[in-house]
């Protein structure tokens, strides 16, 4: 079985356009939603999101290969480009190596609609352009990357709702781990325009909170009231470590651990038990005991429901261990297809520069976040082990542990 190191990173998100930018908003525990007025007057019960600042692509892509991208993609774009130059994965290298790419990606909203609106109006295809057939794939990300830098390795995208970058690392750590890959550009990108969210703020999950757009998020706080969507895009270079130590590469992390599951049960509704499954299959596949995890990058999307259920499966595989639990998502909001992806580079982040970053807004918690030790502000703490929880729609679950590289 080969070593699995993460050797580059990049991200794109409503916290910051890179890795600095991130570093400090999670550092001071930036927020990064906003109330979108234009959400209200199409029909949103609820106008929060996170704001993502749209790249300005012109001097950096031909015409061509502008037209293919999504919104999603543009983002993926910029966070692949941080993370291979990260990496020190220049073209020549891909050029001459099988890179692959695995990505997360669970839909292409806005391409379609604007699609069917124009042919609807129009009375033909023809004025749909020839770049929207690439823009609304649900393979988008994977088919634009893999053409715009010229990968040979494998090349496919992750259908996993919510736990879709979090099962792209994951799924690119088990090719180069038995061997068919050296090097694979892993993540997750989620869309944020007006289209991509209406139905879901259809089911009532997003907080109404819009008085107060910065407060909104509050993962285990006892008076949540439901999650922000926001979206962008991230980064993770996953190489053998026989092939990083080759080029000389510096190593950010190791991933030593991979645990899934899926509920069995309801199509929305959380459980206990998949998660706690999943959490213990990462926790079996890593080797270690749980006292060795330093930080718990919670799922925790800011729902009554799903938060309670993910802090009673933390609580019954870690019971009174201290390791101390934040979800970003209080800054971010939920990245949807995105977040199993960007919260790996937050915690990155934090293993990097020794802290963990706020839970902002904790300010009560209730009867299960009680029992967690969630951090309320930002601790200055040296994290040598993190685990990252990724849950979606359908029960699908996906945990990852990740080590400092020691050597």
């Amino acid at each position: 079985m080969q070593r699995v190191v993460i050797t580059g990173y990049g991200i794109y998100s409503c916290i910051g356009k890179n890795n600095e930018e991130v570093i400090d908003s999670l550092y001071h525990g930036r927020s990064g939603i906003i109330y979108d007025p234009a959400r209200k007057e199409f029909g949103y019960r609820s106008a929060l999101t996170g704001y993502v600042d749209p790249p300005y692509l012109k001097e950096l892509l031909d015409r061509r290969a502008r037209l293919m991208l999504p919104e999603q993609g543009e983002y993926a774009y910029m966070s692949t480009i941080e993370a291979l130059k990260n990496a020190g994965l220049t073209q020549d290298y891909i050029d001459e190596h099988e890179v692959g790419i695995i990505f997360g990606n669970d839909s292409s909203a806005t391409p379609t609609i604007v699609a069917t609106d124009i042919i609807r109006e129009k009375k033909s295809t023809v004025f749909a352009g020839s770049g929207s057939v690439f823009q609304s794939l649900n393979s988008t990300v994977t088919m634009n990357l893999a053409t715009i830098f010229r990968l040979k390795g494998i090349n496919f995208t992750v259908s996993a709702a919510c736990a879709s970058g979090s099962q792209s690392i994951g799924l690119g750590y088990q090719y180069i781990r038995t061997g068919l890959q050296d090097c694979i550009i892993c993540g997750g990108a989620q869309e944020t325009g007006i289209f991509s969210m209406g139905s879901f703020d259809a089911i009532s999950a997003f907080s109404i909170r819009e008085n107060e757009p910065t407060k909104a998020s509050r993962p285990f706080d006892r008076d949540r009231d439901g999650l922000v969507p926001s979206g962008g895009g991230a980064t993770v270079i996953l190489e053998s470590l026989e092939s990083a130590l080759k080029r000389g590469a510096h190593i950010y992390g190791e991933v030593i651990g991979y645990g899934f599951s899926s509920n069995g049960g309801h199509i929305s509704n959380p459980t206990v038990d998949g998660p706690a499954r999943s959490i213990l299959r990462s926790i079996k596949d890593a080797n270690i005991d749980i006292n060795e995890i330093d930080y718990i990058n919670a799922h925790a999307t800011s729902t009554p429901v799903g938060d309670a259920s993910e802090a009673q499966a933390i609580y019954s595989v870690f019971g009174e261990s201290k390791a101390l639990v934040s979800s970003t998502k209080s800054m971010t909001g939920h990245e949807c297809w995105m977040a199993g992806a960007s919260e790996i580079i937050y915690s990155l982040l934090m293993m990097k520069e020794d802290f963990v970053a706020p839970n902002i807004n904790f300010e009560n918690p209730d009867e299960y976040s009680s029992k967690l030790n969630i951090a309320d502000k930002k601790i200055n703490k040296k994290i040598d082990v993190f685990l990252s929880n990724s849950f979606g729609f359908g029960g699908t679950n996906s945990t990852l542990i990740i080590r400092k590289y020691t050597g």
